[in-house]
């Protein structure tokens, strides 16, 4: 005989036990079950209890394994009104966890009862729709795409590596795009720098990159700098980001935002290309791993590492480059994954079996600005230093042994 809704309804109260929204709280605070909401993500968006993890219904199999592994751990579910929770509760007993009560009355009784709830990010239609891929990724989601649109992320320079970076944030939905150059479009960047196009030859760069990234997303905020990072200037410049990516192509650059980072305690996504090769790593001491300088204490002499310029690059290098950097600021912003902090992507884009290495870098206690015991506590003039003038402990300039 076939089974009625109202038949299968009373069977599910007759198996799942069903909890008080004030029994339901007792257990919660006293963190002995998980709760899962099963409403649909406009009704999450709407409010829903500080805890609660978000599997919608008809996701409800398909992720509970992965939030819960542990089939004896007590899982409270809750939908608005406590029905669809309760025929939830039934497959998961079907799936053989062990312990699965349904909130009675569910989110509706909770609200009434005046206990604490949180209302998520408010979206556009137009977000909604925009960021819909984004949403369905559990590591990422409405409340790590509202992380994205919160966060600000400065580009040190919008040239081959900042063009990927920059396209790619903006189109993820990293609210603040910051970008720091001083130098104008040339015909000779448009085979790598893909922010740019040719009827921009001449404009600056920061302008045409923020032409690029508002018409991929014009509800990115773009802020321009176009001056020359100098220990000036840095420190004021970075204040306001979450994460700095290094996308600059000269050393005294390279090694002044290493030492501002460094001592304003941010996360430095650094990248760096030549001719067919290029890597990308985190810098970050604050969470235990190296810096710039633990890799390279003191820079080549002149002329051993030519720019682009003086040697030339692949065109489709800097893409690879420039979008792990983007990624790898992505991450560190929904706190998601393990980024590259004591690891570094390495590519020889003309090997086979090498084409791809990962390369494990250790933080320096000797060195001079993180390590144990540092010798270098302010800026310094890095144009000097990069000339091969030797700096004291104090940061003062001395001549360099000859």
């Amino acid at each position: 005989m076939a089974k009625t809704s109202k038949n299968i309804i009373d069977e599910a109260r007759s198996t799942i036990p069903e909890l008080s929204v004030e029994e339901a709280r007792k257990m919660i605070e006293a963190s002995q079950a998980v709760v899962i909401d099963v409403r649909e993500s406009d009704e999450w968006r709407q409010g829903h209890l500080p805890q609660a993890i978000p599997i919608p219904r008809g996701f409800l199999e398909l992720r509970i394994e992965e939030k819960v592994p542990d089939r004896k751990r007590p899982i409270i579910l809750h939908c608005a009104s406590g029905l669809r929770s309760l025929l939830a509760a039934r497959a998961l007993r079907e799936m053989g966890y062990e312990n699965v009560y349904n909130m009675a009355g569910g989110f509706n009784a909770w609200k009434n009862a005046g206990l604490p709830w949180v209302a998520e990010r408010q979206f556009t239609q137009e977000e909604i729709t925009r960021y819909s891929r984004h949403f369905l990724i559990p590591e990422v989601g409405e409340k790590g795409q509202a992380k994205l649109l919160d966060s600000k992320v400065l580009l040190v320079g919008a040239g081959a590596l900042g063009s990927p970076s920059g396209l790619y944030l903006a189109a993820a939905g990293v609210g603040t795009i910051g970008i720091v150059d001083f130098d104008v479009v040339d015909l000779s960047n448009l085979q790598r720098q893909i922010i740019h196009t040719t009827d921009r030859v001449g404009m600056l760069k920061t302008e045409s990159a923020q032409k690029s990234i508002n018409a991929i997303n014009p509800g990115v905020k773009v802020i321009r700098h176009d001056v020359r990072l100098t220990s000036e200037n840095v420190m004021q410049v970075i204040a306001d980001y979450d994460v700095i990516i290094n996308c600059s192509d000269n050393f005294p650059t390279r090694y002044l935002v290493n030492d501002a980072c460094v001592f304003a305690r941010k996360p430095l996504v650094d990248g760096a290309i030549f001719q067919f090769e290029g890597n990308a790593t985190v810098f970050y001491p604050a969470k235990g791993g190296p810096c710039y300088r633990c890799l390279y204490p003191e820079p080549p002499p002149p002329g051993m590492a030519p720019s682009c310029a003086e040697a030339g690059v692949l065109g489709v290098l800097p893409g690879l480059i420039g979008s792990i950097q983007a990624l790898e600021a992505i991450k560190l912003i929904l706190g998601a994954g393990k980024p590259l902090i004591g690891w570094m992507v390495y590519f020889n884009t003309l090997g086979d079996r090498d084409f791809v290495r990962i390369l494990r870098l250790r933080r320096d206690p000797k060195c001079p600005v993180c390590g144990d015991h540092p010798t270098q506590t302010e800026l310094i003039d890095y144009e000097a230093f990069c000339a091969g003038v030797n700096f004291g402990a104090n940061g003062s300039s001395q001549p360099a042994h000859t």
